[in-house]
């Protein structure tokens, strides 16, 4: 006598396909968000490779040997210094954002993007619309700006 296997019950096209199909649109959904992101952050850091690569260029060319060459008095020394004071700045704030880009990049990997590395809360969406690689929220950035401002004045 032949065994029957018992039969799972059919799904019923009520809710819980309703629910099921929600579901795989909302993961549809944050999937593709997270790839825009993504991209998003991947262009932003190449930009800024490009723009420090350029900067790091004109040292390794010697356009500044070149300014040197031509200086007649203090006040052409002074236009010098703080175009390379402006340079570097401008090379530093440019590392300083790669870094908290790749965090980024790394907390959108791990599902945590978004969410502050200091006190764990949720960055506003208007602060991550402004800046994608934001990884502090507003209180805690301006808690560490104001703790550095401290800092370098003590030196």
């Amino acid at each position: 006598m032949a065994t029957k296997k018992p039969v799972s019950p059919k799904p019923s096209a009520g809710r819980s396909n309703i629910a099921g199909k929600r579901s795989d649109a909302v993961s549809l959904a944050a999937k593709k968000r997270e790839d825009v992101l993504r991209q998003q952050l991947l262009q932003k850091r190449n930009e800024l490779l490009v723009e420090a690569r350029h900067e790091i260029s004109k040292y390794i060319k010697g356009e500044t040997r070149q300014l040197v060459e031509s200086v007649l008095d203090d006040a052409d020394w002074s236009v010098i210094d703080l175009s390379e004071d402006v340079n570097l700045r401008r090379l530093s704030a440019h590392q300083t954002s790669l870094v908290k880009i790749d965090e980024s990049l790394r907390k959108l990997r791990e599902g945590t993007y978004g969410t502050c590395e200091d006190c764990g809360e949720a960055i506003s969406a208007e602060r991550l619309k402004v800046m994608l690689f934001a990884i502090y929220c507003k209180d805690c950035q301006e808690n560490m700006e104001e703790i550095e401002k401290v800092e370098k004045e003590e030196l």
